[in-house]
This record gives structure tokens, sequence and C-alpha cells, in this order.
């Protein structure tokens, strides 16, 4: 399997259907995909739009469009950890993952896989097919050796590492920028990056920019010489208006698996005009508030404003 370099990739016809909501920032609307939690955690499904209040950089803005989005196409981009740290976590892995395409995916819904360690293989590229999807699972082998992701002199290139942030940047730009609906990576790894080109900003600045969640899983073989990284994956998560999770003794990477997929088809979107026309490119804090306080919205720190 030779490395995956994303710009030699051809990007997928995007669909035809032209009736199909799309969910991203354009000139006059910005919609912000979110889920709805009680103190409990769990989800909370009956929300309406006079629950909720917007404010971009502090400044209340007027709600024009809500809805519960649970049908939405889904574009998924499944990222695993093969460097050395995670050996003997990637059967584990493969079972889990394959279950999971198996139970989430649904007509129009596409997803893709990628493995990173010292460098980025595309295992599957967007398909539909758990079938697919599975035979790309089988392809996950260890690659803690040398390797680049880019042709040229780049600190991959000469040493081993695990190169997380840049796969994130790379799946975020090449694969999931110029699709439409809901989109997220699910990124499983101990969350430490060594040998990147890009930064952990940077890595969330892609995603924002592509309208995508990230749903990071800390999955750390603590018998070797993993583990470290949680700090990085809550950030990214956090950040995007993904969740984070950590693999343990009380909850199995199934488990996980399950409640992202229950997630995934319980979202709203909630859409407003900005009261600011300026298009600058420039980076917009966001925050959804409810009514009840006794529930807690979870949705994206922001979005950069388009520019003209």
């Amino acid at each position: 399997m030779t490395p995956w370099l994303g710009a030699q990739q051809q990007k997928p016809p995007a669909p035809q259907e032209e009736d199909l909501p799309v969910i991203k920032v354009d000139v006059e609307l910005v919609n912000i995909l979110f889920s709805l939690r009680d103190k409990k955690n769990a989800l909370i499904g009956t929300g309406k739009k006079e629950d909720f209040t917007v404010f971009e950089d502090g400044k209340q803005q007027e709600v024009k469009f809500f809805a519960r989005e649970t049908d939405l196409p889904l574009t998924i981009g499944l990222l695993v950890d093969v460097s050395g740290s995670q050996e003997r976590l990637i059967p584990e892995e493969r079972s889990a993952a394959g279950q999971f395409f198996e139970q989430v995916l649904r007509k129009k819904d596409m997803a893709f896989l990628i493995s990173f360690g010292a460098e980025a293989e595309l295992l599957q590229d967007l398909t539909g097919s758990p079938r697919l999807l599975r035979e790309g699972l089988a392809q996950l082998r260890l690659n803690a050796g040398v390797g680049g992701l880019h042709p040229g002199p780049v600190p991959t290139a000469k040493q081993k590492g695990t190169i997380l942030y840049d796969s994130v940047v790379l799946a975020a730009e090449e694969k999931l920028k110029q699709e439409v609906g809901r989109k997220a990576i699910v990124l499983i790894t101990d969350g430490v990056d060594m040998g990147s080109t890009y930064t952990r900003q940077q890595a969330i600045e892609a995603a924002h920019r592509a309208d995508v969640m990230i749903y990071s899983i800390y999955f750390a073989d603590f018998r070797g010489f993993g583990g470290g990284g949680d700090g990085d994956l809550k950030r990214m998560a956090e950040e995007t208006g993904g969740r984070f999770f950590s693999v343990g003794r009380n909850q199995a990477l199934s488990d996980i698996f399950r409640q992202i997929q229950e997630e995934m088809r319980s979202q709203y979107v909630i859409g407003y005009s900005s009261s600011n026309e300026a298009r600058d490119g420039a980076f917009r804090k966001l925050e959804i508030r409810t009514a009840d306080k006794n529930l807690k919205v979870q949705a994206r720190k922001g979005y950069y404003a388009g520019k003209r």
C-alpha cells in the first residue's frame, strides 16, 4: 500500500439531488448543527425553535431556520492510528469499526477510511458499502516505519512518528470540504502526534473551514508506551462540536461507536443571517443558549466567514 498523497486524489462527484439541504456557511445563512443533552448527558429530541438563542461574537442573531435533522445525508471519515503504540489495539479497532459502519450507514450516507502512523494511507475511498469498508479495515496494519506524507523534504520523511494532525487536515480538506450534509471525522488514537507538518490548531481550523465535527476516541495501550494525548483530543472535539470519548474498563470501543451513532441521528440544525455583513474570512465565535438551564448545547465554537 502506497502512502496517501492527498493532492493526487480525485474528488468523487457531488450528489446530484439538487433538493438536498446543505449544511454550510454561505453568504446568506449560517447553519449550525448541534446536539442537546440533559444533566445526565442523555440526548434530548424535543427541542423547539423558541427554546434557543444564537449569539455571534456576543451579539444576538435572528433565527430564521430550525429543524431536527435525523435523515440528512451523513459523510464520515474514520481515521485510525496504526503507529507503534497502537499495535495491540488494531484487532479491536477493526472489529468495532466494522460493526459501526454496518449500523450507522443508511441510503445516501458515505464513509472513507484512513490509517495513519509514520504516513497516512487511504484504505477505502468514499463509499456507501459496509462491505468495502470492512475490506478496508482488514488492511489495517502497523505503520511505524520511515515514510512521508508528501513528496519532498518534510519531517516525517526522515523519522518515525504519528502524523495525527496532518491526517485530520487532509481528511477535512481533501475528502470532506466539498461534501454536503452532515460531516464528521471519527478519530481513534492515543492522541500523541510526532512529526506532523500541521499543528493542532491548524487541524481544528481545517475542520471548521470544512464544517466538520470531530469525534475523538482516546484509545491507549497502557501495557506498552501509548497514551498522554487526551487533552489535545478533547480540544479538537469541543471546538468543532463533536465529543471526546475514552476507552476503558467501563466503556468499550463498541459502546462508544454506538453512542456516536445515536448522536448522529439526534441532531438539530439552526440557521441565521449574520448581522455582521463583512465577508473578510475572519473567525466568528458562536454560542447557542437554551431557555432551560438544565440542558446543554453541544455545538462548534465558531466558523470562518466566507470571502467575497
